[in-house]
């Protein structure tokens, strides 16, 4: 992989520098200047990392996205993902529970807001309440599970879901320059942001 130690230089934990680095190096990271300056129109594409621990556990992913500037929609189009959670006890479960936290944290980054007038909630369906279409999903997700047998397992329930926004959002900010810090990064709240 191509991050530096100076990208580090803020991570002091050895297995938080590892999940990161399991992170960038499955995802082929290139260090470059963010945000991007080389794209032109209203399709462009961005890619941005983001870290969490919850209990013990780390996690590190790298979102890659294709937004379209003209009607704000953000497709992911590939989630890799480093997840170390002390001993792995049950692998094909660990992947599939990391990916499944994967496409609902995209549903709720992306769609999902509840919403009320004076009296009442007004989300009360799917139109109302929308959530990420099947078409929607990332095309790939990729995780690297990193197993270790002398730590006691720390979970694996909710991990993943943490830092699923804030690599959505550094991804929005390369492709496109504008920070948007606040869920959901639907198509309409994007134009404005945007605008």
């Amino acid at each position: 992989s191509d991050v530096c130690s100076s990208d580090l230089r803020y991570v002091k934990d050895l297995r938080d520098i590892a999940v990161i680095k399991a992170a960038a190096e499955k995802a082929g990271w290139q260090t470059r200047p963010s945000p991007r300056k080389d794209q032109t129109g209203d399709k462009v594409s961005g890619r941005g990392i983001a870290y969490a621990q919850r209990n013990g556990t780390r996690v590190a992913m790298i979102a890659e996205v294709d937004i379209d500037r003209h009607s704000g929609k953000i497709w992911v189009r590939r989630f890799t993902v480093a997840h170390d959670c002390g001993q792995i006890i049950n692998p094909d479960g660990l992947r599939l529970t990391v990916e499944g936290n994967i496409v609902q944290g995209i549903s709720r980054t992306l769609w999902e807001e509840v919403k009320f007038d004076n009296k009442n909630v007004t989300s009360v369906d799917w139109l109302t309440y929308p959530i990420l279409d099947i078409t929607e999903t990332p095309d790939q997700i990729d995780v690297v599970l990193i197993d270790h047998p002398e730590i006691a397992p720390s979970g694996a329930g909710e991990p993943s879901s943490r830092p699923i926004a804030a690599a959505i959002a550094n991804a929005v900010f390369d492709a496109t320059g504008v920070r948007i810090r606040r869920v959901p990064f639907s198509p309409d709240n994007v134009k404005s942001a945007l605008s």
